[in-house]
């Protein structure tokens, strides 16, 4: 599967973005789907994941209540609604996919990545 993530851009502190991740190839609906960000000089983290089946999700505790993977999006294209954004946010966000349904917090247990989007959070 190929991925295509999108949507980044420069947004005030307590602002909103959503992050949108295309798939080509196959659908989401036979992956499970998680979204990482790297900030300059830092490792890659999970920020959040959806399962397979559509079922579960997963945040990172930095996100929990401002970010959101609608459960409810077409099976080509997954989507990070960020709310209440703060200037710690900014960093490179990535999508992956991996076979399976669970999700993981590991960035290793995910084969397909898609490029970056970036964001930038301005206090």
């Amino acid at each position: 599967v190929q991925l295509q993530a999108s949507g980044g851009g420069l947004v005030q502190a307590g602002g909103s973005l959503r992050l949108s991740c295309a798939a080509s190839g196959r659908t989401f609906g036979t992956y499970a789907m998680g979204w990482f960000r790297q900030a300059p000089g830092k490792e890659r983290e999970f920020v959040a994941g959806i399962s397979k089946d559509g079922r579960s999700t997963s945040y990172a505790a930095s996100v929990k209540g401002r970010f959101t993977i609608p459960r409810d999006s077409a099976e080509l294209t997954k989507y990070l609604q960020m709310n209440s954004l703060k200037p710690e946010d900014s960093a490179l966000y990535y999508c992956a996919a991996r076979d399976g349904n669970a999700i993981f917090q590991s960035p290793s247990r995910y084969p397909y990545w898609g490029q970056g989007t970036q964001v930038t959070v301005s206090s």
